[in-house]
């Protein structure tokens, strides 16, 4: 794809970058192909509902679930509309590989290979637009972008969550191809922005991005940004600018806030903004102490702020810097020289916008997974990062030392040969932990059964710490254990009528199952069900889960 700017220095030819675009695609699509026959369960459990909705879609119940998860919505009833905060986009995808090759969770891994596979190939496109837009030439110029794209094509962030049909790889690809268009839009700004057939493609991209995360505005304002750049300070082409984008982006949403008025009575997901006010990650299954402003405001500024110091921590390190190192440890390094170019400065202003948003509107939410999902994109802009800073350490080194040969190929070769390392270690302990988790749930109705307890997914409603899984693997109606008193598990029980079980998997956080052997509520109404022994036994399928019969009316 040829680049028209007059400053450019290399240019590569159409079939150069077809054949650099397949020989990325192909390597990528091979390592998900083999990451994805060791990841054969949904984990975690909003991979299980993006699929579990594309399945219900798929076999004609459509946008709907089995399982509520979160109480600040109503309609609070079954079947239940899906997706009162997630969005839909990533279900439309997985939904199309299922309907072709069968309601699996394997037939929708399909969906999210292939969008891995293309966000390499924004990666290599991204890195070949640097190269030109820096001067390099040849050998150099070819090593960056197609460095960029093999190391996206083995960088383990980007290849586990390939396989994990979720939103995190289709937002990364919105991301990057809207900071691409932005960057041909500057490269020839035009007089009619609403007739731009490239402002209209972005706000197009916007808009899917919309129908994906919530983060698309963070996405919309680094657009805001960079078309004042562009503008060069005329009013009138920003605001076209602007303009230009956000009326198909409109457009491509509408649809959409239609469908939410009509299921929950608003068009927007406004239980997002009271995930802001948490204070614990199980405040999103709150029954009755539900987040409030007092309650937040109450918790006094040590908390607040030990919240947002917790929340940056786990943005930079968990996220950002331990899951690709030692690449994203080097790419942070050189991030506060990697800004230069429309496409870059983009990325990098949604970045920190992104990054700093997550941390101090939703510290608690982001431990969760808020940042994480929307962070497919930063890992590209940190492996561009890292290439650019080991390209300009080895053209610094060979000019002291005078070396003759070009050797701009050692930073790729690190790169890859890390990005490799690391996910074939990892990837396979992932599936481990997954099979772990498919493996409870399979015991689980025949150990019920064989307990006299047997779930009847026609009349039966389970409180569940784990009510995604719970419901996707079983077929039984579940909803979320709130983290409250027995009294307020009772209440919610009341609330939904053939509500018998309570079920506590051994790993998780809160007061249950504890509290309903310590609390005189809990002792008199929650009794204990002994599963059978085999079932239980450490290092059984079932070792550490809880059930519990709801006695009390």
């Amino acid at each position: 794809m040829p680049v028209s700017d007059r400053d450019r220095g290399w240019a590569m030819s159409r079939r150069e970058a077809w054949l650099s675009a397949l020989v990325v695609f192909a390597v990528a699509l091979a390592v998900r192909s083999w990451a994805a026959s060791l990841i054969t369960f949904p984990r975690p459990e909003d991979t299980a509902y993006y699929v579990g909705v594309a399945r219900n879609l798929v076999e004609g119940r459509g946008l709907t679930t089995g399982a509520i998860w979160s109480f600040g919505t109503p309609p609070l009833a079954f079947p239940r509309p899906a997706f009162e905060v997630w969005l839909p986009l990533p279900t439309f995808l997985a939904a199309v590989p299922m309907a072709l090759l069968g309601a699996t969770f394997a037939s929708a891994q399909w969906s999210s290979m292939l969008v891995g596979g293309l966000v390499a190939v924004l990666a290599w496109r991204l890195g070949a637009d640097v190269a030109a837009e820096r001067g390099f030439q040849g050998g150099r110029a070819r090593t960056l972008a197609l460095g960029a794209g093999l190391s996206a094509a083995v960088f383990l962030p980007l290849v586990l969550y390939s396989v994990l049909p979720d939103s995190t790889m289709p937002f990364g690809a919105l991301v990057l191809a809207a900071c691409l268009l932005a960057a041909r839009v500057a490269r020839d700004p035009r007089r009619a922005p609403l007739r731009d057939p490239r402002v209209l493609a972005l706000g197009v991209v916007l808009g899917l991005a919309a129908l994906t995360r919530n983060e698309a505005i963070w996405l919309a304002l680094a657009w805001v940004l960079v078309a004042r750049g562009i503008a060069r300070g005329d009013a009138r082409a920003w605001t076209r600018l602007v303009a230009g984008a956000a009326i198909p982006a409109v457009l491509v949403f509408a649809p959409w806030a239609v469908r939410d008025w009509q299921a929950f009575g608003s068009p927007f997901p406004g239980q997002a903004l009271t995930n802001a006010l948490s204070l614990r990650g199980n405040d999103i299954f709150a029954w009755q102490a539900t987040p409030t402003l007092a309650r937040y405001l109450d918790a006094g500024a040590g908390t607040l702020i030990g919240l947002r110091v917790n929340g940056f921590l786990h943005n930079l390190f968990n996220v950002l810097a331990f899951p690709g190192v030692p690449v994203s440890a080097i790419g942070l390094i050189a991030l506060p020289w990697t800004g230069r170019g429309t496409a870059l400065a983009m990325l990098l202003r949604f970045s920190i916008i992104t990054f700093l948003a997550t941390t101090l509107l939703f510290p608690v939410a982001t431990t969760w997974g808020t940042f994480l999902h929307a962070s497919a994109a930063v890992q590209v802009l940190l492996l561009l990062a890292a290439l650019l800073g080991l390209d300009a350490l080895i053209a610094a080194t060979g000019r002291r030392r005078g070396w003759t040969r070009p050797v701009s190929w050692l930073g790729p070769a690190l790169t890859i040969a890390a990005g490799a390392l690391f996910t074939a270690v990892l990837i396979s302990a992932f599936g481990r932990d997954g099979n772990a988790v498919r493996d409870r749930y399979a015991a689980l109705p025949g150990a019920l059964a064989e307990a006299g307890v047997a779930l009847d997914p026609a009349r039966d409603i389970v409180i569940s710490s784990n009510p995604i899984w719970l419901a996707e693997e079983t077929g039984v109606r579940s909803l979320a254990l709130p983290d409250e008193s027995p009294a307020s598990v009772l209440d919610l029980a009341a609330h939904f009528p053939g509500t018998r079980l309570v079920i506590v998997a051994g790993d998780a956080d809160g007061l249950w199952p504890g509290i309903a052997r310590t609390d005189p509520l809990g002792v008199e109404c929650f009794e204990p069900v002994p599963l059978p022994p085999a079932t239980t036994a450490p290092g059984s399928a079932l070792a550490g889960l809880v059930v519990l019969r709801i006695t009390c009316p």
